[in-house]
């Protein structure tokens, strides 16, 4: 039973930022030193890094569900929760992480490369960090934000530089541990290979990984035999090496017809097209081998296609063939490098004068306030503490929700949501701070809507 698995779908959950302490500093002579309620830890990423040391999305298929820690809360005296540890999950290189919707999020394709794929929670702010001029001692300390919790797909597709296909028992496996020094199996029977076998081949001074793509027959791309399972690995290759048995003993098969019949699935499976194709005439050490080449080559020519004939077990041809693919894949690097657009220069902009950072739009017989700043105050806030209340009030007259909620003709006591349909907070809107909208301009905690809520 083969282990190699190159999809599998990851539930990811970051942990929670720790709340932040609401204490009161005491000791003799001293029953109320002031606030010292420290912050809360931040919570644990879900974090996935490409490593070469791993080949298969195996682990992760035994076990997709991954949850980070949570931050710890703050403590009296000053003390700060600690930071919750990171889950870092290695992946193998050229690694793809889509959403479900097919868009890609991050493509692991060198060693090393990271990607946060879940972000743990802030964590809240402790009564010591809240202190001001206006509120020495708040009663009241912020919670910490949920972390994310996020469902992703990895698809694996193996960095080669060569791709070989052909039909099983054509002599890919045969091909790739003559020319490298990868070792697969290799027996006379179909589907000998079920995983992608990868080697490093050196050609004069080029070197470059040949991958050999497994089963491949016709009907692969509607999923018959293992070829849709393996067909993605094909996608990031230069150049494609059809390897071609001429030594074959089914009476329905011929190097032309199992050429076109590999090509149709390629076409079928799409993105390929415009790959440098080179054909191998394998088993050339056979008299009947080497007189089929001599009837097929012209045809394969005609399409643009250079032929070399090859032998696995005698190593005929073989160095023609190598330095053929390392001259194709050096042409490939050198155009892909003038491609290569210089990296754009990072300028930082301050935030426009106009941008507020929040929406308020009309919504059912209310108003509807949408943006990260509100949401994340909203989540950040303890609803059974009414001076907590009052601050998050605060913070939002700051920011300019109530006098966009005036400005927008929202009467006392209408209907305001704060947040996203399904993850939202509902108010009875009151004003009662902003200057010349009928307010008392009282400071927070002796706010007269306190006494409402």
């Amino acid at each position: 039973m083969t282990t190699f698995v190159d999809t599998t779908h990851l539930f990811a959950k970051a942990g929670d930022g720790g709340n932040g302490c609401a204490s009161v500093h005491r000791e003799k002579f001293k029953p109320l030193g002031g606030p010292d309620g420290g912050n809360g830890g931040r919570g644990g990423d879900v974090v996935l890094v490409a490593d070469h040391g791993t080949s298969t999305l195996l682990e992760l298929h035994r076990r997709p569900h991954r949850t980070a820690g949570n931050g710890a809360p703050g403590k009296g005296d000053n003390r700060s929760g600690a930071d919750a540890d990171d889950v870092v999950i290695t992946v193998p290189v050229g690694t793809v992480v889509t959403n479900d919707a097919g868009d890609v999020i991050a493509d692991l394709d060198e060693a090393g490369r990271r990607v946060v794929v879940a972000a743990g929670g802030r964590g809240g702010l402790g009564n010591a960090a809240l202190a001001s001029q206006r509120r020495k001692a708040p009663g009241f300390a912020l919670l910490g934000e949920a972390g994310e919790e996020r469902e992703i797909n990895l698809e694996l597709r193996t960095l080669a530089d060569v791709a070989l296909v052909g039909f099983p028992s054509a002599g890919k496996s045969s091909l790739i541990s003559v020319i490298s020094a990868a070792r697969p199996k290799v027996a006379d029977y179909p589907f000998t290979t079920l995983i992608p076998n990868l080697g490093v081949v050196s050609a004069g001074s080029q070197t470059f990984t040949v991958a050999d793509v497994p089963g491949l027959i016709p009907g692969a791309s509607e999923g018959r035999g293992l070829g849709l399972e393996f067909l993605r690995h094909i996608s990031r290759c230069s150049v494609i090496v059809h390897v071609v048995d001429c030594a074959t003993l089914e009476p329905d098969r011929d190097p032309l017809s199992d050429i076109d019949a590999i090509e149709a699935e390629l076409a079928a499976y799409g993105g390929v097209e415009d790959r440098v194709r080179l054909v191998a005439l394998n088993k050339c050490d056979i008299p009947e081998a080497q007189e089929l080449a001599d009837l097929v080559t012209p045809d394969i020519e005609a399409r643009g296609w250079p032929v070399y004939r090859i032998s696995t077990v005698a190593h005929l041809g073989l160095r023609e063939l190598t330095f053929a693919m390392a001259e194709v894949v050096a042409a490939d690097r050198k155009e892909r490098e003038s491609q290569i657009e210089p990296a754009p220069i990072v300028r930082i902009r301050p935030q426009a004068v106009d941008d507020s950072g929040f929406q308020v739009q009309p919504y059912a017989e209310g108003f509807r306030v949408l943006g990260d700043r509100p949401r994340r105050w909203v989540r950040q806030t303890d609803f059974s503490n009414e001076e907590a209340v009052g601050y998050l009030a605060d913070r939002l007259a700051r920011l300019g929700v109530e006098e966009e909620l005036l400005r927008l003709g929202a009467q006392p006591g209408v209907t305001v949501y704060i947040g996203e349909p399904g993850d939202e907070v509902i108010f009875d809107w009151h004003p009662a701070v902003i200057a010349g909208a009928g307010g008392d301009g009282s400071p927070r905690g002796t706010d007269r809507r306190l006494e409402q809520w």
